[in-house]
């Protein structure tokens, strides 16, 4: 029994995280036109995608404490980020206030019927995803004080 556990585990997690490069999904602007997620990314630079929604207090931290350094991470390796809204039909309203408020610089996209956020076996937020072109070379859920120190260090370790 405990070989069949194991090899179930195994098996899910190896098919969750085996995904290497990202799934061409449209999303959408948050002026409500439809683009693939692939066109907003450079193929020559580091892309780092945040799966986010505004009822999710860590993924409002987490934004807010890498809005207070996304400035010099871009001077130093012109990073892009973009923000992607996972919330429902009943709390995208709050998107559009939330980021006029925050002042958040990011790209923001909304995953309006979470096709991207399912396609990547994201079942947590927050949920980063760092991109080298459409390669995907880093994956991290959750946040904690800090976390964006590490990211940063992924994203410097893959923008050379």
């Amino acid at each position: 029994m405990k070989k069949i556990v194991f090899l179930y585990l195994f098996s899910f997690s190896a098919t969750c995280f085996s995904q290497k490069k990202i799934p061409n999904i449209n999303v959408t602007t948050l002026k409500g036109k439809s683009v693939s997620i692939e066109s907003q990314l450079s193929k020559d630079k580091v892309t780092v995608l945040v799966f986010w929604a505004t009822w999710c207090v860590p993924c409002i931290n987490e934004l807010d404490a890498i809005s207070d350094v996304y400035e010099d991470w871009q001077e130093e390796t012109s990073v892009d980020l973009i923000a992607i809204s996972t919330d429902d039909s009943r709390t995208q309203k709050r998107i559009k206030p939330m980021i006029n408020g925050k002042g958040w610089e990011y790209q923001i996209l909304l995953d309006k019927n979470q096709e991207l956020k399912r396609a990547l076996n994201i079942t947590l937020i927050p949920h980063v995803v760092v991109l080298k072109g459409n390669e995907i070379v880093y994956r991290h859920t959750g946040f904690a004080p800090g976390a964006e120190d590490e990211l940063y260090e992924m994203i410097k370790k893959h923008s050379k």
